[in-house]
């Protein structure tokens, strides 16, 4: 199987990517790897060198939610049907909401992992203004035009068709996380957050609001600068700063809790990995979230920065009860694995090339 990979290392889309290629390798699966958006960082690309399966094509072409990403775009375009005519895939799989319409020889799988408009109505509660109308038409186009369409909950399957339409032979796969790569340690008095702190959907702001009232460090890793110039302050937080790999693995293996109070969250691998490092979990009650974690989390209004503090407070005094909803947490984050997701895509991709082949008239 020869696949045409879709990616932006910006941000969870990178290990989903990771994680599918590594999984999918065992799998005899070959990968062209194609990003976008930026360029990859040092730690990056020395995650990709044990992928004997993964041939990088590297371009930092802005993707559709950036400011004035349309002539990149389709330089872009042009970049991935050249690539798709040196390596022939059977399967072109998207995880950026345009180019579906292209004209692909092999059928187009595309992963609606966030988008604009369910963001904005999760968010600001209202619709997008018209400065989004050409991104909505493109983003349209291009699902209508997919051989078929994933989303990561059953949650975000349905944004999408909200906002864009029926879509066409849809499906719902959960992403996973290689546990190897976490595991507890010695817990401290510590809340975690990790993710884009510029993001107002992970509703960071929350838990600074709250910092001061609430008995522990509360530490945040990530990117505080947005693409929009928009940069992400809080005093009352401690500031770690954009952490990859190990370094973020060492602050989820110390934090007694992960807390991700979010507004719009369409999966969350950051919660997966911090219950994979043995963190109770404390996240926004949005139905994607609930969808994930059942009973193995517990939730909190966005809207409620009071009920956050006292929440935190509740489990960082209650050893017993902390201890158990971290339990139950990494139990169910077991059941998120690598070689599962993978196995879903491959049987998808084993469909949509078979499919492709019998519709082809002698």
């Amino acid at each position: 199987m020869r696949i045409l990979l879709t990616a932006d290392p910006i941000g969870g889309v990178w290990s989903y990517a990771l994680e599918l290629c590594r999984a999918l390798q065992p799998m005899q699966a070959s990968v062209a790897l194609v990003t976008l958006g930026r360029g990859l960082t040092q730690q990056q690309r020395a995650e990709l060198e044990p992928l004997e399966n993964v041939t990088l094509f590297e371009t930092t072409f802005r993707l559709e939610w950036m400011p004035d990403p349309w002539d990149d775009l389709a330089s872009a375009g042009e970049r991935l049907l050249d690539i798709e005519r040196r390596f022939r895939p059977d399967v072109v799989h998207l995880n950026h909401l345009v180019h579906a319409g292209l004209p692909w020889r092999a059928p187009v799988l595309s992963v609606g992992h966030s988008c604009v408009l369910s963001w904005w109505r999760a968010v600001r509660g209202t619709p997008v203004g018209s400065e989004w109308t050409t991104y909505r038409e493109r983003v349209t186009e291009s699902l209508r035009a997919a051989t078929a369409v994933v989303a990561p909950t059953a949650a975000m399957l349905a944004s999408l068709e909200e906002s864009y339409g029926p879509l066409r032979d849809t499906a719902v796969i959960h992403n996973g996380r290689n546990g190897r790569l976490f595991a507890p340690g010695l817990k401290e008095r510590l809340v975690l957050c990790a993710g884009r702190l510029w993001d107002e959907g992970k509703n960071v702001a929350s838990l600074a609001a709250v910092a001061s009232q609430v008995n522990a460090t509360i530490a945040v890793a990530g990117d505080d600068l947005g693409p929009h110039g928009n940069r992400f302050t809080a005093p009352s937080l401690s500031l770690l700063g954009p952490l990859q790999g190990d370094e973020l693995a060492s602050w989820y293996a110390k934090a007694s809790i992960y807390a991700l109070p979010a507004r719009y969250e369409p999966f969350g691998l950051t919660a997966l990995e911090a219950a994979l490092s043995g963190c109770a979990l404390v996240l926004g009650d949005i139905e994607s979230l609930r969808e994930v974690w059942g009973a193995a989390a517990c939730y909190v209004s966005p809207d409620d920065p009071e009920e956050l503090r006292d929440i935190l407070n509740g489990l960082l005094d209650n050893d017993s009860l902390r201890s158990r909803m971290a339990a139950r947490a990494m139990a169910r984050a077991r059941q998120f694995t690598p070689a599962r997701f993978a196995a879903q895509y491959m049987d998808l991709y084993r469909q949509l090339r078979c499919d492709s082949r019998c519709s082809i008239t002698p």
